[in-house]
């Protein structure tokens, strides 16, 4: 396919004002040194990134300008400005099918976010290909939103649901997995990243282990994308779902991958504009993928500040901001698990995610003193309700970095714990 030419408004999407000709600053110790680039940051210790991350001028720009000068509809509009603004959002589908190595943008489906993704698929896949007798598995470090869809559709299909065990370390346990799933075992949905523990999966090896006996398996990705390269080919699952907002870009949009296989044998997820072939009051007949999927009026600016989210990203690498972000939870663990009364979760190679809990404290109480210190964390249960059952305890702490995270936030956070232990007198 000819790739077609820029619009002639400045579209992000297609000429991004995120792209960098030169490498990322660097503090003097070697961490990432973007905190200008984020107006929401300032001199505010934010470490709640995986509940929603802040927005690069860059995002923030692209954004204003698909709401101001560029703004238009897309599809089958006749006038410049909305072919220009269909070509931009059309290409962004296929930036961020290269972003996550899908084989075309066809398989890209733009959802409001993860958690619409997974409810898709947990309707218009296990909901029509699942039947009486046969078998989800799950994970007990799972989102609800990779629980709760999944609880729909076997209810509704009388389906079972079956849960793997974690290893002591917090991470899925795979030999738990592949000596526990049976050929009954028609999907399997993982998250590739804890968004409490910080524990990544070994996606290839749990999509072997899902395939040995024929099942589809679903990667939640909305702790990954951020801050792990993704090629969803290599890791050989089915389907992959991401939200935006997480990846420095707007609320309210995020992507679903498929299979085309896969996508082109499911049912529309909604009726409405857009999503049909040819409509008469006797019958309907839909378009193919991933028209099908996006019935009305689709959030063009969300794409808009998605692509140039991705371009943010891309142009620092994510080799880099895994780094960065290791070596940042690295400095604050070994800072809690310093300190007498406070507890460490997860395992010590968690990627950018880091919970903990002080002895005798509700972590709502914890969160509530680092905020009178200008440090903001996530304090309750994470939407991980059977995991906090499982690690014993009802909520956690839980302090996130990102690419605009530096040492200055762990020395507060460290700092802001040691006063939350002196006004509880835990030591």
């Amino acid at each position: 396919m000819t790739e077609p030419a820029p619009p002639p408004f400045g579209l992000s999407l297609s000429k991004p004002s995120a792209e960098r000709s030169e490498a990322p600053s660097l503090s003097p110790n070697g961490f990432l040194d973007l905190r200008h680039d984020f107006p929401g940051v300032g001199d505010w210790h934010y470490l709640d990134s995986a509940a929603t991350a802040q927005k690069p001028n860059a995002v923030i720009e692209a954004i204003a300008r698909a709401y101001g000068p560029d703004y238009a509809t897309v599809h089958r509009g006749v006038y410049e400005r909305s072919a220009n603004m269909t070509l931009a959002y059309e290409a962004a589908r296929r930036k961020v099918a290269q972003f996550i190595g899908a084989a075309s943008d066809s398989e890209i489906v733009y959802v409001r976010g993860a958690t619409e993704g997974i409810n898709l698929v947990a309707q218009c896949w296990a909901g029509t290909q699942l039947k009486t007798g046969d078998r989800i598995l799950l994970s007990m470090l799972e989102h609800h939103s990779n629980i709760v869809p999944w609880q729909i559709a076997a209810e509704k299909v009388g389906a079972a649901i079956d849960v793997v065990p974690l290893t002591p370390d917090g991470r899925i346990d795979l030999d738990a997995m592949q000596a526990m799933i049976t050929p009954a075992h028609r999907m399997v949905a993982l998250a590739h990243v804890s968004n409490v523990l910080g524990s990544v999966l070994d996606v290839r090896r749990a999509a072997d282990i899902a395939h040995s006996v024929g099942a589809k398996i679903l990667i939640d990705g909305c702790q990954a994308v951020p801050r792990l390269a993704v090629d969803v080919q290599a890791l050989d699952c089915d389907f992959y779902v991401f939200s935006a907002h997480k990846l420095y870009g707007p609320t309210g949009i995020g992507a679903l991958w498929g299979r085309k296989e896969l996508l082109d044998a499911m049912p529309p997820y909604q009726g409405g504009g857009s999503m049909i072939d040819k409509v008469t009051f006797e019958k309907t007949t839909y378009a193919p993928p991933p028209t099908r999927f996006e019935a009305g009026t689709p959030h063009i600016t969300g794409v808009v500040g998605l692509s140039a989210a991705i371009d943010y990203v891309q142009a620092i690498g994510l080799d880099a901001i895994h780094a960065h972000e290791c070596a940042l939870v690295g400095k604050a663990r070994a800072a809690l698990e310093s300190l007498n009364s406070v507890r460490v979760f997860g395992p010590e190679d968690s990627a950018g995610i880091l919970s903990f809990e002080v002895e005798g404290v509700h972590p709502h109480d914890v969160g509530t003193i680092l905020d009178e210190t200008g440090v903001a964390i996530r304090a309750g249960h994470h939407c991980a309700q059977p995991l906090m059952r499982h690690l014993g305890v009802e909520a956690t702490a839980r302090a996130s970095f990102g690419i605009y995270s530096d040492e200055s936030d762990v020395d507060a956070l460290v700092k802001g714990i040691e006063r939350v232990r002196k006004i509880f007198a835990n030591d």
